[in-house]
């Protein structure tokens, strides 16, 4: 398939703005959009004409700052050690705490508008229909709106709640010295969480163990500050769910996205029933490595010799393509718009950011960083961030500003909708026995971590929410023995839970927004749910997964997902993916 790349392999930003003076001209704007919207306090929905002018400025608001801050921070991610990015985003937070202060009367008084004055107003002006939904949204919370000084509080709490945070990024990121450990070749090498995959990737069994017990030993070493900082935290969860009048921290987490708790609980159970595959996994490992006691650091071993080869990034953009193609013609000019004209900022170099995303906004295309270093990886880092450009093209084209966001739990399920894609492309088109070995064995690592160690995760949290709830301390040694009997039950026998392993919990930084990591876990299952329908040809199954890539927040995450032919209320997709890693490991043993 014959693309047109540029030679440039640079953002454009001009497409969004001329030069930064344009930009400064509409910071300027959003400034006073903001004014304006906080001068309408106490009268914002005090008819239909003052609502639906409200509701008109507060997406122009949006819009324009967002667009702003996609700017700013393109600006900066392409080079940190500039002032000109630096000063950028430093003035866009600045401007954003102080609209988000002027404005924080909003949603409280939306809300006390009431069903009933709002079905009254739609019928005097019309156009306030398109925002029933979002409406509707905020009268389900207004059985949780406080007056106004209990929300001046709340507001205040979770500021407070932030720090917890903060604690654990000084403590390990900013007052921990790095240690070193020696290296395979007898140098020293340092022990950072950068170089932790890499390193547990090394065939010197002897060096994984240093630098694993090493890095997680510092942890252990700050146990009791970082049992006291998750413990912190989830007491401000506790606390702020009960001051909204949730029955637990959970459910208020799940109501934001009107997510039912069955769901969750659902993905635990169904997971905890299935671990036979995942413990089949590790005694695969330990045959093949050769070991008998075997630690949480022998995971990261490949399982498969990295096959020789280069993926030069021309070759990477003609491989998606040619893998999404049953995605239809709309899907591949959009993905050839954004692989030829400069959507991407394609190659590492000196104070870029490091990793990858995609973000947009509407009346904006999607861009996309990479740090792209010709590996196979890379060529899956594209396919994902592509997937989520995408997904954010097809929400901005067919919804209306206020419904052209999607929620994290949708986020994820396009991106690997394109990863499945890729993947079982790549193997119909294998070039060697070798390159089957590394997908297959990608694959089962890929869905360990994403699929069964999120949900693992997940449970974690569930308990120690639970804990709390029923006036519980989270001590070390409670929070420490979770986490060391959560591995015994999902890993099986053969894992060495030792003390090293138990201080793991420690380092999930995800831990610090609750209720977050199990959305990874749903998100890959809705994937193979939608990447199966498509690959095996049912009908209607592309357009089904296009009316879900529209939706953007049109709908509950549970109904849009629906739309692509998935019900994550039921265990079906989650014992689909189960399947698929059972599938996936029976090929591999069958090769090795």
């Amino acid at each position: 398939m014959e693309l047109k790349l540029d030679r440039d392999t640079t953002w454009n930003l001009t497409d969004m703005f001329a030069d930064d003076a344009a930009w400064e001209a509409q910071m300027a704007q959003v400034g006073q959009l903001g004014e304006k919207l906080a001068a309408r306090k106490g009268s914002a929905a005090g008819s239909a004409a003052a609502l639906l002018e409200t509701l008109r400025r507060n997406d122009e608001l949006g819009l324009l700052g967002a667009q702003c801050a996609i700017y700013a921070e393109c600006r900066f991610h392409t080079d940190m050690a500039a002032a000109k990015g630096k000063e950028m985003v430093g003035r866009l937070e600045i401007l954003f705490t102080r609209i988000g202060e002027q404005t924080a009367f909003l949603e409280p008084e939306l809300m006390r508008c009431g069903r009933e004055n709002f079905d009254r107003f739609c019928a005097e002006e019309p156009a306030l229909e398109g925002y029933r939904r979002m409406m509707e949204d905020l009268f389900d919370r207004g059985d949780h709106l406080l007056d106004d000084a209990g929300e001046a509080m709340l507001t205040r709490m979770s500021d407070l709640g932030g720090v917890y945070r903060q604690v654990f990024e000084d403590l390990v990121i900013n007052d921990t010295p790095v240690p070193t450990v020696e290296g395979p070749d007898g140098s020293p090498v340092r022990v950072t969480e950068a170089g932790y995959s890499a390193a547990l990737q090394s065939g010197d069994r002897a060096f994984r163990a240093r630098y694993y017990n090493t890095l997680l030993g510092l942890y252990g070493s700050h146990i009791n500050t970082l049992a006291s900082s998750y413990y912190g935290k989830v007491k401000a969860d506790v606390y702020v769910a009960k001051s909204r009048r949730y029955p637990s921290a959970r459910a208020a987490a799940l109501a934001a996205n009107h997510i039912p708790e069955e769901v969750y609980d659902r993905l635990i159970s169904t997971v905890r029933a299935n671990t036979a595959p995942l413990q089949e996994y590790v005694a695969l490992r330990c045959r093949l490595l050769g070991i008998e006691d075997f630690h949480f650091y022998d995971f990261f071993v490949p399982l498969a010799q990295e096959v020789c080869r280069a993926y030069p990034y021309e070759e990477a953009a003609r491989l998606v393509m040619e893998a999404t193609a049953p995605l239809g013609e709309d899907y591949a000019e959009k993905m050839r718009a954004a692989l030829e004209n400069r959507w991407i900022d394609v190659y590492p170099k000196d104070n870029k950011q490091t990793g990858a995303y995609s973000t947009g906004t509407y009346d904006f295309h999607p861009y996309m960083l990479l740090n792209y270093d010709n590996t196979l990886e890379d060529v899956f880092t594209l396919v994902h961030e592509l997937g989520h450009s995408m997904h954010t093209i097809y929400s901005c084209e067919s919804q209306p500003f206020v419904y052209s966001d999607y929620s994290i739990f949708c986020a994820e399920v396009a991106s690997t909708v394109n990863e499945q894609l890729l993947h079982h492309y790549l193997l119909a088109h294998c070039e060697s026995p070798a390159l089957r070995r590394l997908l297959l064995a990608k694959h089962l690592d890929d869905l360990r971590s994403t699929f069964y160690r999120q949900t693992m995760l997940a449970d974690f949290e569930m308990q120690t929410h639970a804990k709390v709830e029923a006036g519980e301390p989270l001590l070390p040694d409670v929070l420490c023995g979770i986490h060391a009997q959560l591995n015994r039950d999902y890993y099986g026998p053969q894992l060495v839970v030792d003390d090293t392993l138990s201080y793991e919990w420690a380092r999930i930084p995800h831990f610090y927004r609750h209720f977050y990591v199990y959305q990874y876990a749903t998100g890959i299952s809705a994937a193979i749910a939608i990447a199966n329908r498509i690959l095996s040809g049912v009908p209607g199954a592309v357009e089904d997964y296009k009316k879900f890539l529209s939706g953007g927040s049109s709908q509950h995450p549970i109904e849009l997902l629906r739309l692509a032919g998935v019900d994550m209320a039921s265990p079906q997709p989650v014992l689909d993916t189960v399947a698929e890693f059972s599938e996936t490991l029976d090929e591999l043993k069958k090769l090795l």
